[in-house]
């Protein structure tokens, strides 16, 4: 009798596939997208129909003051960013008081910052006008200042609870229990975030800069 004994390749090609959460996250946002493309449109529209409305109360906005409060928000991209490196590298606490020694909870917590920074600017402003006597029910433009700057600000708000997740989760890994589940986590929070910044940017040029 003889055997025969059949041994598989010794190196078998690897298969990588999506990250499920990630592809799920994009999708959503992709709705996301197009509901915020409902809200630019709903603004052009009123905006078409009321043009000397539109031109005196966008004169009455605190432009350095709104420019700002943007730069805040798109600071806080950054360091969103810098904790998905390190996020990335397998580092969920910093090493060091150096911010090259940061891990994720440390940018993270700055990037909570900012964006709390801006979401308090965005509440100072609206007091502001609704003292001026732009408030949602006063005109078509407060309606569609209102409506627009508001959402996202709602949008902004949640994804200042998300970070407070994602660093209430990290700090209860310890070391080498950090791994690509926490790490995923990390990365599509990040992309929310990114999405809400470029979303303000796009509402910041039509409602602050194009006259």
């Amino acid at each position: 009798m003889t055997s025969t004994s059949i041994t598989q390749p010794a190196s078998a090609p690897a298969i990588n596939r999506p990250n499920t959460v990630a592809v799920g996250t994009i999708v959503w946002l992709g709705s996301e997208v197009m509901f915020f493309a409902g809200l630019f449109a709903i603004y052009f529209t009123l905006r078409s129909t009321s043009p000397e409305l539109w031109e005196f109360e966008t004169a009455r906005h605190n432009f350095p003051f709104a420019l700002t409060n943007t730069l805040i928000l798109i600071a806080s991209s950054f360091t969103c960013q810098f904790g998905v490196f390190a996020a990335e590298r397998m580092q969920a606490r910093s090493t060091g008081w150096k911010p090259t020694q940061w891990g994720t909870v440390e940018w993270f917590f700055l990037t909570y910052a900012l964006g709390a920074i801006f979401v308090a600017g965005q509440i100072f402003e609206y007091a502001t006008l609704v003292s001026e006597g732009i408030s949602l029910s006063s005109n078509a433009y407060g309606s569609a200042f209102y409506i627009t700057t508001g959402f996202h600000g709602i949008h902004v708000t949640a994804g200042l609870f998300a970070f407070l997740l994602v660093i209430g989760r990290f700090f209860s890994v310890q070391g080498r229990n950090f791994g690509h589940r926490e790490a995923t986590s990390a990365i599509v929070v990040s992309y929310y975030w990114h999405f809400v910044d470029v979303v303000w940017i796009g509402l910041f040029l039509v409602i602050y800069v194009l006259k």
